[in-house]
């Protein structure tokens, strides 16, 4: 119930589980021979002699580098997915990134400025004649030239026109990641088990989005009217763009099916029959890049919701207390405003949001044991009703479907006062998971209007997202305030009317209707289901209870619903040269991206920092906690239901800053007194692994590219309990002699961990064997048994169990959670961390700002406390590796190394190899310019 995405949302795409079975039956080789002449034939026609890209301006003196892995390769002939499955070969570029990427995990210790690009791409605008590997005129066009560079294949479009560049960024796009970007457009319409198969993963992964985002063909056509219609030549420029970005895509189906070098998913799915190419390929059409962007917006730029469970978790905390003494204990366990928070902007400024109000009005707590989640799937038959998913009509506070909180992303920024240049130096980029392909994709876009190199997600290329231009670089991490309410409309006549404005409405019905038989990728049995969401004026239905005994249906209105494209505008405005000239131009361009992120920007001369998202101006007494009544008092302020518009704060209002002498963000505050629709944002936070290292550096000076990425590096291999908690942790331990020799020397070895600087990194490249392994598996047993330990007693088992709902214990490396699952490099974000911190430290006598509402270890008592800690110290140290790393379908059991490593999920037909864990940006940028136009 809080709004996370299931841990295994984007992993549940699977395609292919039936090939290895085919491979062992199958000849391959003699397959494989007679599908490779005609591909590769084909492919070499695409391509003309080499020469180089013309280069624009370029002002990062070759000091602007990145890195997005595996490699800009994500589509893969039928032939090369066999060779992949069988030999384990792979096709050109489709990993020569993931090797750099994770060899910086052992290699940053010895970093210098000029071995940074061991570990990135030289990110400089062009392509050197010597670096060439191919040119191509898409589809014979003689206003745009698509130049791959030899090291990655990453495609630099130069157009002169408008219409060219665009047609070219959409033909690139497609050779890229065609599959990828047909896969999610069929996500974002909730037709994926249609079009993959009916894999209980494909369910799960349709149905968490069509919930979200349930629209008709007629809503995605009327949010691109909308953003036109409200954005003058700007709005006319994108559809433009849009239109020509489309064609170029179509023109690569229509050329790759002729030529019989399209991805070979659509051969295994059975869209193609290999042997004789029957089967068509869709094209694209303008509202399947709506359907697109809202599954990457519900993704990563949608924070909020969750007051539901906030609501059950409140009631519990005063059905233990009561009311007025359970809401301080649940306010201290929410943290909205903590003292103790890292910001990122740090110099004191306030920026009020979703504050506490005096007096709360409208309220609408649902009655004890009455929530239920809406049903989203009906009339199953075939495999679809064998293999159905966990009912999700269980009450609220025991059902997961709603989700893992999806921050992501960091950035390290310094003002040019404290580097040796005297230029501001960057390293930032966000965390999408690990894909294969990626679900970003790099390029580099050169046109009338347009100048830029950087990542875009698949299908949504048409401007570069996050990257560089001719004298600047920006990029965003999450940012997760509040942009979503719930709202309790009252029901009437029946379980599908409810009350609007006095007058009893009828809900809106939205059905997909679904159905699959088995292909060669999946051997799932024919079945099909429905999908039907309820909507009503202030959202779709999420939940239904009773609030004093009457009947009501618990919503969810997202300032983005209905208006998943409307942050194009600000997408356009980056990839201006014409528009962005200082970091005042870059916070009005981010200013028009409606989706919840932080912003950043380098110049030569200055740093900048924006948070963007619509935020609603709630009316006056409303808790953005907790679900309120669907009646105009509460209303956001001057709403407008046909539309979804409201009354926003002011951009002033928005954390924002300029030349600031640093800034770091890893998905925590912005901000004093901004309040964020996540739990977390407490004395300990993953961001504090930035802040301290960078505060250091800053405090130096001389600040180099390659000391801020180590910075980055060493906290991306860091774990943050052992390095901010349990030294606290070992100081309640060790104020008594501890006689037991097996606690004693699980003691030492943590203490050992602590002193080494607490990291989880192999004793040597590619040992695949950490150091201090005793101690990390010790941790990894004694987190969750401390925490219960602790807080399980004092708060009893119906609050502990709730608040742990609201935010989950523990997110080491190795923990399936998540957006994607274990194995997901992202880590630590969400934990009790700063419980742990502020509640040992307050039975330690420390002073602790914003502490909880009561002591929990041993109830206040050190040597009580003490006892709880050795007593769970012991069982986890007793527990066996295999106990604590139990094995999945990638790893053994007791495999440390493999719990923690990254996987790129497949999304496609080709896989690669795990890597050692780091916690860092999937697409990373480190940049220091030179000079400014």
């Amino acid at each position: 119930m809080p709004r996370r995405t299931p841990r295994t949302a984007l992993d549940r795409v699977r395609t292919f589980r039936r090939l290895p079975g085919f491979l062992k039956t199958a000849s391959v080789c003699v397959l494989i021979a007679g599908l490779v002449s005609p591909i590769t034939q084909s492919a070499a026609a695409a391509a003309t002699s080499a020469s180089p890209a013309a280069a624009a301006n370029d002002y990062c003196g070759g000091q602007c580098s990145d890195i997005l892995p595996p490699g800009e390769n994500g589509n893969a002939t039928l032939a090369q997915i066999l060779l992949n499955q069988t030999f384990g070969t792979q096709p050109g570029h489709a990993e020569d990134q993931l090797g750099p990427y994770a060899n910086l995990a052992t290699g940053y210790k010895g970093l210098s400025d000029t071995t940074i690009n061991n570990f990135f791409n030289d990110a400089s605008f062009g392509v050197p004649s010597d670096q060439v590997a191919s040119t191509e005129k898409p589809n014979g066009r003689s206003d745009v030239t698509i130049v791959r560079d030899k090291k990655t294949g990453v495609p630099h479009i130069t157009g002169t026109t408008r219409y060219g560049t665009e047609f070219g960024a959409g033909y690139a796009a497609a050779e890229d990641r065609l599959w990828l970007m047909d896969v999610f457009r069929h996500v974002g319409r909730g037709q994926l088990t249609s079009f993959a198969g009916g894999a209980a993963a494909n369910q799960g992964l349709e149905q968490e989005f069509y919930r979200n985002a349930p629209y008709t063909e007629a809503d995605l056509q009327a949010q691109i009217d909308r953003a036109v219609a409200n954005n003058g030549a700007r709005g006319q420029q994108a559809l433009s763009d849009a239109d020509a970005y489309l064609d170029g895509i179509n023109s690569y189906i229509d050329a790759s099916d002729s030529g019989r070098y399209f991805p070979g998913e659509y051969d295994l799915t059975g869209h193609k029959d290999a042997i004789t190419n029957a089967g068509t390929i869709d094209h694209f059409k303008i509202t399947d890049l709506v359907a697109l962007a809202s599954v990457i917006g519900s993704l990563f730029g949608s924070g909020g919701g969750g007051e539901v469970n906030n609501a059950l978790s409140l009631m519990a905390a005063q059905d233990k207390y009561g009311v007025e003494q359970g809401t301080k204990v649940w306010e201290s366990f929410r943290e909205r405003n903590d003292p103790e928070a890292v910001l990122t902007v740090h110099g004191g400024q306030s920026f009020p949001y979703g504050a506490k109000p005096a007096t709360a009005k409208g309220q609408a707590l649902p009655d004890a044991g009455s929530v239920t989640q809406e049903p989203l799937v009906y009339d199953r038959t075939g495999s679809a009703a064998t293999t159905a998913a966990k009912s999700a009509s269980t009450t609220a506070a025991k059902t997961d479907l709603s989700s893992a909180h999806r921050g992501m992303s960091n950035a390290l920024v310094v003002s040019g006062k404290y580097t040796a240049s005297g230029h501001p130096i960057a390293v930032f980029g966000p965390q999408t998971g690990y894909f294969a392909p990626q679900l970003l994709m790099l390029q580099e876009i050169q046109g009338p209007g347009i100048s830029a190199r950087g990542a875009s997600f698949a299908g949504l290329s048409m401007y570069v997202e996050l990257g560089r231009g001719q004298d600047y670089s920006w990029s965003a991490t999450t940012s997760g305030q509040d942009i979503i309410d719930t709202y309790a409309v009252e029901l009437c006549q029946d379980d599908y009317h409810y009350l609007y404005h006095g007058t009893c409405t009828a809900m809106d019905k939205v059905e997909q209707k679904n159905s699959w038989s088995p292909t060669l990728a999946d051997g799932t049995a024919a079945g099909s289901y429905t999908m039907r969401v309820w909507r009503t004026k202030y959202g779709p239905v999420e939940y239904r209870a009773t609030v004093g005994g009457k009947k009501v249906a618990y919503t969810s209105l997202r300032s983005s619903y209905l208006h998943e494209v409307d942050s194009i505008i600000g997408f356009q405005m980056l990839n201006d040269p014409g528009y962005i000239k200082g970091p005042q131009d870059f916070q009005s361009a981010a200013q028009h991206i409606n989706y919840t992120f932080n912003w950043f920007y380098a110049d030569s001369q200055h740093t900048a920092y924006y948070n963007s998202g619509d935020n609603p101006v709630r009316a006056d007494g409303v808790d953005t906690e907790f679900p309120v009544w669907a009646q105009p008092a509460y209303e956001w302020k001057n709403w407008n239901p046909d539309t979804n518009t409201a009354d926003y704060t002011a951009p002033s209002a928005h954390p924002n800053s300029i030349d600031q002498d640093y800034y770091v963000s890893w998905n925590n505050k912005q901000a004093k007194d901004y309040t964020t629709a996540s739990w977390g944002d407490g004395s300990v936070h993953r961001a504090n692994l930035l802040d301290d290292r960078v505060k250091k550096l800053v405090a130096a000076g001389g600040v180099t590219r390659a000391q801020l990425v180590q910075a980055m590096a060493s906290a991306s291999v860091s774990d943050l309990r052992a390095e901010d908690v349990l030294p606290e942790l070992l100081q309640v331990i060790n104020s008594s002699p501890v006689t037991d020799s097996a606690t004693a020397d699980a003691v030492n070895k943590l203490q050992a961990w602590v002193t080494a600087g607490a990291q989880r990194t192999e004793t040597s490249a590619g040992s695949k064997t950490y150091a201090n392994a005793d101690a990390i598996r010790i941790l990894d047993a004694w987190w969750p048994l401390l925490v219960k330990a602790e807080f399980q007693p004092g708060l009893g088992s119906d609050l502990y169990n709730a608040l742990t709902s609201n935010l989950a214990i523990d997110e080491a490396p190795s923990a399936g959670h998540g957006p994607t699952g274990s194995h997901a490099g992202s880590s630590f974000q969400y934990g009790w961390w700063s419980y742990v911190d502020k509640d040992i430290r307050s039975v330690l006598g420390q002073n602790v700002q914003g502490p909880l509402a009561a002591k929990y270890c041993g109830n206040g008592d050190l040597g009580a406390c003490r006892d709880a800690l050795i007593s769970t110290l012991k069982q986890a140290a007793g527990m066996t590796a295999a106990q604590v790393y139990p094995g999945d379908s990638v790893c053994s059991a007791g495999d440390q190394w493999c719990a923690d490593s990254i996987v790129q999920r497949t999304l496609g037909g080709i896989k690669h190899g795990n890597i050692s864990w780091q916690n860092r940006p999937t697409f990373q940028q480190v940049v220091e310019y030179t000079s400014h136009r």
